[in-house]
C-alpha cells in the first residue's frame, strides 16, 4: 500500500512453478497461496497477471475482484481472468475448495485460441454451467487434474500435449458457454474484424481515440468496424475505445499515486482538462472522487479483512 492509501498492484510475469510442465498449472486453492508466497507474492494484494487464470468454485464461496467488479463464487462458478487485468481475491483461499487452472498466452494452439477468444477483453461475469455443459466442464477439468498430477507414465514432451489438448477442450467449453450466456456473439459476422479491432485497440488506446484512425490502420470502414463491435460487444466502436481507455484510468486512479495530469497523458489526453470531462461524462464523476471514494472503500475492506 503507497502513501495515500492506495494498494499497490503487483505485476506478475508467468513463473513455472519446481517440477510444473512449462506453460500451465492445475491448482488447488490451498496450493495457489502456496504457490504465490513461493514467488513473493501476497496472494490477496492486487496483481495484474502475465497470464490466464481459470477459476472454479467445488464448494464454499469465494469473494474476488476483476477490474473494479466485485463476484462472489460459489459451488459451479466459473471465472476467467484474462492477462492484464487487475484481479484480487477478497476472501481466505481456505473458506472454500476449487480449482485453479493458469497457463501461460501461447501455450493453446493457434486455432484454439481463435475459436475460443482468448485474446478478447470483455467485462465477462462468472459462469454457472448446468446440465450437460456443466458435466462438461467438470468431466474436462477432472481429466487435466488427474493428468497434471499423475503424468499418466508419460514422456514429459507427450504430457504437456496431453495437458495442452485438455485444456484446449476446457477453454473451448468455457467460451461456448461465455457466448451462450450472451458474454459476447456467436455469430460469424464480423468476428475477424472485431477481432483485429480490439487487438488494435489494446495496444493504441493511449494514442488514439478514433475510430477513423482504427478504420484507416485496418483497412475497414467506420460502418464495419461499429456494426462488428455492436454485435461482439453490444457497444459501438467508439464506445468501446472510450471503455477501455476508462479502464485504464481507473486502474491508474486506484492503483497508483500519479496526478491526474500525468495519468491523463498516459492514456492519450493533451491535458488534465479534458480528461477529467470525459472521465466524469463516462463514470459519473470526477477523478479525484473516483480515487477517494476507491481508495476509503479498500481501506474499509482490508479493515474487515484483518479483524476476521
Amino acid at each position: 500500500m503507497d502513501k495515500n492509501g492506495h494498494a499497490d498492484v503487483t505485476e506478475v510475469p508467468y513463473r513455472s512453478s519446481a517440477g510444473a510442465p512449462p506453460g500451465v498449472e492445475v491448482l488447488a486453492f490451498a496450493d495457489l497461496v502456496t504457490r504465490a508466497r513461493g514467488h513473493g507474492v501476497d496472494p490477496y494484494s492486487p496483481v495484474r497477471v502475465a497470464f490466464h487464470e481459470l477459476i472454479t468454485v467445488r464448494t464454499g464461496t469465494l469473494c474476488c475482484s476483476l477490474d473494479f467488479t466485485d463476484h462472489e463464487l460459489t459451488e459451479g462458478d466459473w471465472l476467467w481472468a484474462r492477462p492484464g487485468q487487475i484481479h484480487q481475491f477478497r476472501s481466505d483461499l481456505d473458506s472454500a475448495e476449487g480449482t485453479v487452472v493458469l497457463f501461460q498466452p501461447g501455450f493453446l494452439d493457434t486455432t484454439t485460441a481463435e475459436v475460443a477468444r482468448v485474446d478478447q477483453y470483455f467485462p465477462y461475469r462468472p459462469l454457472t454451467p448446468s446440465g450437460v455443459a456443466g458435466d462438461a466442464l467438470r468431466n474436462t477439468l477432472g481429466l487435466l487434474e488427474s493428468e497434471y498430477h499423475g503424468l499418466g507414465g508419460l514422456p514429459l514432451e507427450a504430457h504437456v500435449e496431453v495437458l495442452r489438448h485438455l485444456l484446449a477442450a476446457l477453454v473451448l467449453y468455457l467460451s461456448h458457454q461465455q457466448a451462450a450466456a450472451g458474454d459476447e456473439s456467436d455469430d460469424g459476422t464480423g468476428t475477424e474484424a472485431f477481432r483485429r479491432f480490439q487487438q488494435a485497440v489494446e495496444r493504441g488506446y493511449a494514442r488514439s481515440h478514433r475510430v477513423d484512425d482504427y478504420a484507416r490502420d485496418l483497412g475497414y470502414s467506420v460502418r464495419t468496424l461499429t456494426r462488428a463491435t455492436r454485435d461482439a460487444a453490444g457497444c459501438g466502436a467508439k464506445r468501446f475505445i472510450d471503455n477501455r481507455v476508462l479502464l485504464e484510468a481507473k486502474r491508474l486512479l486506484v492503483h497508483t499515486d500519479l496526478s491526474a495530469g500525468v495519468i491523463a497523458e498516459r492514456v492519450g489526453f493533451p491535458e488534465a482538462t479534458v480528461f477529467t470531462k470525459f472521465f466524469r461524462k463516462l463514470a459519473g464523476e470526477t477523478p479525484t472522487a473516483f480515487r477517494e471514494s476507491s481508495t476509503t472503500h479498500g481501506r474499509v475492506r482490508r479493515a474487515r479483512r484483518a479483524g476476521q
